[in-house]
């Protein structure tokens, strides 16, 4: 589940005119890399049309994963401010939406709503993260099937589609599905 629809499901539509406003598109031309492994970060980013790769020096510099439109990256370096375990470069043109993160910590600083919507937002993806990566290297025994979503979750979804889609045309893209 992309993690950009997850928190647009949590956040409001204020929430979302402020990441907008305070925000700023870039492309990042195919094979740059946007987050260097063991580098510090200073933004938040949503990739908006294009795709991605994570990649590891430990493990040969392949790719460990594959990240496409409404995925965020840079969470976990924004929740734990320490630098990176992986890098993140463009598999092909990609453009992202980047919000500084001073800029956020302002705003959470500032404004508890938001706070609290944006934090409980990181936490259930960190959370799904854990559960699938825990569910995939078979740790423990599963009763239930960890892609299944409830009712709240299935509502959240619907609303987060329509957020990310008005974000895209927001910024002027014209991108298909």
């Amino acid at each position: 589940m992309r993690k950009a629809l997850q928190m647009l499901g949590v956040l409001d539509d204020h929430d979302v005119e402020w990441l907008l406003s305070h925000g700023h598109t870039h492309t990042v031309s195919s094979d740059s890399t946007l987050i260097r492994e063991g580098e510090p970060i200073d933004a938040l980013y949503i990739i908006l049309e294009g795709k991605m790769s994570v990649r590891r020096v430990s493990v040969s510099d392949r790719e460990i994963a594959s990240l496409f439109p409404g995925e965020i990256v840079g969470e976990i370096s924004f929740v734990d401010s320490r630098p990176p375990v992986a890098s993140v470069v463009a598999s092909q043109n990609t453009r992202v939406l980047a919000i500084p993160a001073l800029l956020i910590h302002d705003k959470l600083d500032r404004d508890p709503g938001f706070a609290a919507r944006f934090y409980r937002a990181l936490a259930g993806f960190l959370a799904d993260r854990l559960r699938t990566t825990t569910a995939h290297l078979g740790y423990g025994k599963w009763d239930q099937d960890t892609d299944e979503l409830d009712d709240t979750m299935l509502d959240n979804m619907s609303v987060a589609a329509t957020r990310f889609d008005y974000l895209i045309k927001r910024l002027g893209m014209n991108v298909q599905a």
